[in-house]
């Protein structure tokens, strides 16, 4: 792709628009950036002038002009009126990850897409690429550094045969072109961004984008456990050779047997060097697993790796205890699923805190996997939806995040385990599940023992 000349238009900005930004100068690219807010308010401003690009706001007519390319904030949605104009004139849509891939020379992609488990698996697949490949393994996509990003810093444009571990969701999966990885995985797929993909059919659509462009020296990787992915994967057939794995069957490529992992047809992991908790985990462990042995990594390192593996931060993460109560930060349990998650890794006495920004998804699931918890208590803007499909009058509904935790250690007794797993996003009261998370941490950190 040479982009020296060209006139692009880059749509949002946060940081993935701004990585995007800086490696279209890097090429020569004349850039205009479409930002919804206000110009006092884009704080990059200084630095966009410098470089010498153009900033507008969203109105119609900057949408009406002739570009060559527009790269899109994933968190555009790919619907919207103004996206639409532009691919009604012919104006390719991409995001960062495409332009990347596009303009990088050949690096080794391991791409890690699902509804959940996504960060802890891309986490330990560069974990153990790094022990592997060290000065040539790096992370990113949707788990917050930009490829962009990477590409600059690392003289991806130049330099050939990185590794790659490829956090990738479906808010980027949508405007791919081009983009294929050596080996992929959809971890599982339950219901999510239903508000930006319209309906769960095409959110799920969107998941198989991940191994579209795959070839025949390729290997997608295949959770046999899922239902709903195997009906998709019929719906599109992978184009590549695939590796089965399964943690309650033994007639797939990769399974536990005998309290081993076995993958590629040995033993390769004992599942007491996996120190993450919750049978999701094993799940997220075993399909790490798989992804890494595709580049050849020994079964020492991968063993190493694994067994120094703690697990990723405001995914049921320890924060600590008080007085015999546990404290865990899940954050990034931001749909019905991940909640079920989270509640299968405790057996009892969970005080569950939920809610947060409504996004309209039923409770169904959560109420049935119920049987751990002795208390749930609902905050913000969905809070009493929540409580009220789950438990009824038996919950506790208070305003803020700093009020359920304080009504959870007013009926706490030791043995108890107090558990953030808010089962939606967190825009109604913060800019992000970090955001959530942190400040859940400093809240429970604070309390005096």
């Amino acid at each position: 792709m040479d982009l020296n000349g060209k006139h692009v238009l880059v749509v949002g900005l946060a940081r993935s628009g701004m990585a995007a930004v800086r490696l279209l100068c890097k090429l020569g690219a004349q850039v205009t950036v479409s930002e919804s807010k206000a110009r006092e308010q884009i704080t990059e401003l200084p630095v966009l002038e410098e470089l010498g690009v153009e900033v507008c706001d969203q109105s119609m007519a900057v949408f009406e002009r002739g570009y060559d390319l527009c790269v899109k904030n994933p968190g555009v949605p790919y619907r919207a009126p103004f996206i639409l104009k532009l691919e009604e004139q012919g104006i390719p849509v991409i995001t960062e990850i495409e332009l990347a891939f596009q303009v990088c020379q050949p690096q080794h992609f391991a791409a890690i897409t699902g509804t959940n488990g996504k960060t802890t698996t891309t986490t330990l697949v560069y974990e153990i690429l790094k022990r592997a490949f060290p000065d040539k393994t790096h992370v990113c996509g949707n788990i917050g550094t930009p490829l962009c990003e990477i590409a600059l810093e690392e003289n991806l444009l130049e330099e050939s045969g990185h590794y790659i571990a490829l956090e990738i969701s479906n808010k980027q999966l949508v405007n791919i072109d081009k983009f294929r990885a050596e080996t992929a995985v959809i971890l599982n797929l339950t219901p999510d961004h239903i508000d930006f993909a319209g309906t769960l059919e095409n959110y799920y659509m969107s998941k198989t984008e991940v191994y579209r462009n795959m070839t025949e020296s390729d290997l997608f990787i295949v959770n046999a456990d899922d239902e709903v992915l195997a009906e998709y994967l019929e719906k599109v057939p992978v184009p590549c050779p695939v590796q089965t794995f399964s943690l309650d069957r033994e007639d797939t490529d990769n399974f536990i047997k005998d309290g081993m992992m076995w993958v590629g047809g040995e033993p390769v992991l004992p599942l007491d060097a996996v120190h993450i908790p919750g049978k999701h985990n094993l799940q997220n462990v075993m399909a790490a697993i798989s992804l890494c042995k595709y580049f050849g990594v020994a079964n020492e390192t991968i063993r190493d790796a694994v067994s120094a593996f703690k697990g990723v931060e405001h995914r049921i993460e320890f924060v600590r205890e008080i007085d015999h109560v546990k404290y865990y930060n899940d954050s990034k349990g931001t749909n019905t699923d991940a909640t079920v998650t989270a509640l299968k890794a405790f057996d009892h006495n969970v005080i569950l805190l939920i809610g947060g920004f409504e996004k309209g998804l039923a409770m169904d699931d959560v109420k049935a996997h119920l049987g751990c918890v002795k208390k749930v208590i609902g905050f913000g803007a969905c809070g009493p939806r929540l409580v009220r499909e789950t438990v009824g009058d038996d919950g506790i509904v208070v305003e803020t995040l700093d009020e359920a935790v304080a009504a959870a250690n007013e009926i706490a007794l030791p043995g108890d385990t107090i558990l953030l797993s808010p089962t939606t996003s967190s825009y109604d009261q913060y800019s992000c599940f970090e955001e959530r998370g942190e400040h859940f941490k400093r809240i429970v950190n604070a309390l005096e023992e």
